[in-house]
């Protein structure tokens, strides 16, 4: 994750502000917050500025892929070319059922919060919106995830621990 965050960080930093480059990051699947973040770092985005980007960027597709992965995927499955991704989709959430449905809220804060591969915001949500969890349940989850993948991310990214120690 890091080479490909390095070559969009350089890529992008060229024609968009620093900022800018931070966000798009942030709102991409499996760079999201934690991408956001260590790009935030190269950048020398301001730390708090930076978290609050990369939040927002975090946040702003999750009610997207909630609400219409299920129809995406349903589509996906009709078509040669996309149906084996919806079938590897359909195994990840199969894979991970188990312990998000035992643990309900936390099994998908712990899922979206620890930043893990394969793990985050974008895979919480499509889990939750293939499980039909409760919006109700699931958003406040993720969103307490992203928050808790945040602190973890701020610790590595900026160096926090370090400066403790």
């Amino acid at each position: 994750m890091d080479s490909l965050v390095n070559v969009l960080t350089e890529n992008m930093s060229s024609i968009l502000s620093r900022e800018s480059v931070v966000f798009i990051i942030s709102m991409m699947p499996v760079l999201e917050l934690r991408g956001g973040l260590l790009a935030a770092s190269l950048l020398d985005v301001a730390y708090l500025k930076a978290l609050m980007i990369c939040i927002i960027g975090n946040l702003l597709p999750i009610p997207f892929v909630l609400f219409f992965i299920e129809k995406i995927v349903l589509l996906m499955e009709k078509f040669g070319p996309t149906k084996k991704i919806a079938m590897w989709l359909r195994k990840k959430v199969e894979k991970n059922q188990a312990a998000i449905e035992k643990y309900d809220f936390w099994g998908l804060t712990l899922f979206v919060g620890i930043p893990l591969p394969g793990t985050g915001a974008w895979t919480g949500s499509l889990v939750a919106g293939l499980l039909h969890m409760p919006r109700r349940k699931s958003v406040p989850a993720i969103l307490t995830g992203i928050l808790m993948a945040s602190v973890i991310m701020s610790v590595v990214s900026y160096g926090i621990l370090g400066n403790i120690i």
